[in-house]
């Protein structure tokens, strides 16, 4: 019979079997950023492997010396280890019921969950709640999880546990969206569907507002809700003034600036999908179909030919840039984007504009903004530098997990 070493650690003994473990070996000198808690290993800090490893096994992580540091998901790449914890563990389902339950503890600290006024939230941001590739969005009482790598994917029997033992009878589904997230040929044998009970997509609130969102055939998960915090701001400047929503998709700013008394609202989207989702939100909180017109357009179009009489404008593109080598373009076309758009607001207008590339940093994208206002020939003051909300947490020992940048300018 063979025998396998044990090691125990801590109270909880946990058994640790030594002889199965799958090793990262990191190269001398390259531990730095994990004894820091950073959560990425990269490909050129690795020494060597030992194991048979394949995508999305759990590994452990350690020094060229051999001192433990983290344990993580292993994915061939550049990012070659996400790291989950800085703990020696074994990730059963005690350990995701406690991962989950401590994002859910977190969302209830912030005042999220359980808040009957807004029902739809982040539950989990990857890093910034210490689960690497890990999004999770709560609509109402159905979860929807999207992976963005392997390693988590394979976990899905135990994070759809998790979520069922820490939420109970308040969940009725969990749908997994992963499909369109996932890399390369493991995607293709990945389907979007229901792990847990059955569900349609529906109406959540957010801040009393209704909100149409479809989780199955929509963006992302169905909703940006990383922009709520920003939506109720715009809505706090929009009574009695003449709006433009740029990249509405669903019409989630038009929604608030309607509901706060704005004379009127633009909504503006390429998608037709799109402006008939705004459409079908408007009518859903019984607002003016009079004070609203919806325009299924090329922005850039839209505004060429638009009055120059905003007294409010929402600026919120997609993604110009996934990649460092498409950045310098993004950077032109916001600028352009920019430009045009403080061109047809009024003096005294207001312009909320926004990037969510990640490769676009928020000095990056400050100074293109102020280049946007050398070429309009317009005076701006800033008013708000803007982010992601608190249920999208950036961990202190990962930067790269702040992607959404914003400002509010007063234009003169």
């Amino acid at each position: 019979m063979l025998k396998v070493p044990l090691l125990y650690f801590r109270k909880d003994i946990i058994v640790y079997l030594a002889a199965m473990t799958k090793k990262v070996i990191l190269k001398a000198k390259r531990a730095a950023a994990v004894e820091r808690f950073h959560p990425w290993i990269f490909s050129g800090a690795v020494k060597h492997i030992e194991g048979d490893v394949v995508d999305g096994d759990v590994v452990e992580v350690y020094k060229a010396d051999g001192a433990y540091l983290a344990t993580g998901h292993y994915q061939n790449g550049s990012i070659t280890v996400r790291l989950f914890s800085f703990q020696q563990v074994a990730p059963d389902q005690d350990f995701w019921d406690a991962k989950i339950g401590s994002a859910l503890q977190y969302r209830r600290n912030i005042g999220l969950a359980g808040d009957r006024h807004t029902n739809c939230f982040r539950l989990t941001h990857a890093e910034g709640d210490g689960l690497p590739g890990l999004i999770i969005d709560l609509y109402h009482k159905t979860a929807v999880v999207q992976c963005h790598s392997i390693g988590m994917h394979r976990e899905m029997d135990k994070i759809s546990q998790a979520l069922q033992n820490n939420f109970g009878n308040q969940l009725e589904a969990i749908y997994d969206k992963s499909a369109e997230s996932l890399p390369g040929q493991y995607a293709t044998g990945v389907e979007n569907r229901y792990v847990f009970g059955e569900g349609a997509p529906g109406p959540v609130l957010e801040y009393g507002n209704a909100f149409q969102v479809d989780w199955e055939e929509g963006q992302k998960t169905g909703f940006f809700l990383d922009q709520r915090e920003n939506r109720r701001l715009a809505g706090l400047y929009a009574k009695d003034k003449k709006v433009l929503n740029a990249f509405c998709y669903s019409g989630g700013f038009s929604i608030y600036a309607l509901q706060a008394g704005a004379r009127f609202v633009d909504s503006v989207d390429v998608s037709k999908k799109a402006i008939e989702l705004t459409e079908a939100n408007v009518a859903l909180n019984g607002l003016p179909a009079e004070r609203h017109q919806s325009h299924a357009l090329d922005v850039m179009d839209f505004l060429r030919s638009a009055d120059k009489d905003y007294g409010l404008m929402i600026v919120d593109p997609p993604a110009f840039a996934k990649s460092l080598k498409k950045r310098h373009q993004a950077v032109q076309g916001y600028k352009r984007l920019n430009a045009l758009a403080m061109s047809r607001i009024r003096p005294g207008g207001l312009l909320f504009t926004f990037s969510c590339s990640q490769v676009v940093d928020p000095a990056l994208f400050y100074n293109t903004i102020v280049a946007a206002a050398l070429e309009s020939g317009r005076q701006a003051r800033v008013m708000h530098q803007l982010s992601q909300p608190p249920d999208h947490p950036v961990s202190i020992f990962h930067s790269e997990g702040s992607y959404l940048k914003g400002l509010v300018l007063y234009i003169e």
